[in-house]
């Protein structure tokens, strides 16, 4: 038989990501094509309540490609989940139905249905002894998911991400250390929520596009590569050097680090303030990053059903 040809998409308040993939009988799979764009959906979403026309626009623009590119492939479908931006706006339906028009089944998902997806790609990609906790942080919220083996076990999704804290606490280029600290601060009073429900944490996994960014500069991987990124660990005092290295440059100088695409060197700091906090918070002083995540566990969730 045939392998089936399905196209995942992740679109997100940050960044819109599409995974294409070979599915045989047996359910196991074959990656065909990961490609991932930052376009901003969410930005200015909190301060205005709506997604911003050239915002939407931007992620339209980009998924109609995906859908060129997918074609190639004759895909069986093309699905997508939509997250924290299409959650919160208020003209999300507007949004959701120009992207219904190209082809593309897709759904709003809840934080929690995020966190467990996020959660099963983690299980099934790093195949982890011991219970762990998955961070999957974003433009617009930032999950924790915690279990053992498969089992999730508990999970909270938090309405923040990189895009809501550089809009509201960066006010500097380079941001200016108490700008920071106000961000550490409100993290310090939030994630003991999540740590009280997963005190017993062996492991901290890390997902999102600051942490394989990190994993980039750390391990000097250019032009990235997914393969070399998966897997890796990084420690407390990797993940703070990083930290004091990027926030003591402007946008422009980050943007001139060939691992730093140019829009994520603007947000990159408060995503490394909140994997920093948490790992102090969790009280750990390592965390292996993974490069799977949503679309992953929409596709293992896919061929379990």
């Amino acid at each position: 038989m045939k392998p089936k040809i399905i196209a995942l998409l992740d679109i997100g308040t940050y960044s819109t990501r599409m995974l294409i993939v070979a599915v045989r009988s047996d359910g196991r799979f074959d990656e065909i094509l990961s490609v991932g764009r930052i376009t901003a959906l969410g930005r200015k979403l909190k301060e205005t309540g709506y997604l911003q026309k050239e915002a939407m626009e931007e992620t339209l623009a980009v998924l109609k490609e995906y859908v060129q590119i997918a074609s190639q492939y004759k895909p069986e479908k093309i699905l997508a989940v939509a997250t924290q931006a299409c959650r919160e706006a208020k003209n999300a339906e507007e949004f959701i139905s120009k992207v219904k028009e190209l082809g593309i089944d897709v759904r709003v998902i809840t934080g929690e249905e995020e966190a467990r997806l996020a959660f099963i790609a983690t299980a099934k990609a790093l195949n982890i002894e011991g219970k762990f906790t998955v961070i999957d942080q974003g433009g617009g919220s930032t999950e924790f998911s915690y279990g053992e083996k498969s089992n999730l076990l508990a999970s909270i999704s938090f309405p923040f991400g990189i895009v809501n804290f550089t809009e509201k606490y960066i006010k500097s280029d380079p941001p200016k250390p108490e700008e920071i600290m106000q961000i550490k601060d409100f993290l310090k009073q939030q994630l003991p929520i999540a740590y009280e429900k997963m005190k017993d944490t062996e492991i901290l996994v890390g997902l999102g596009g600051t942490i394989t960014t990190v994993v980039a500069l750390e391990y000097n991987i250019y032009p990235y590569d997914s393969k070399k990124v998966h897997g890796s660990k990084l420690t407390y005092e990797t993940v703070t050097k990083w930290l004091n290295k990027l926030a003591s440059m402007t946008v422009n100088q980050r943007k001139a680090i060939p691992m730093i695409e140019d829009k994520r060197a603007e947000a990159i700091v408060p995503g490394i303030v909140i994997f920093q906090t948490a790992m102090e918070v969790f009280q750990k002083d390592e965390i292996i990053v993974s490069e799977w995540g949503v679309r992953h566990g929409l596709l293992l969730e896919l061929i379990q059903n």
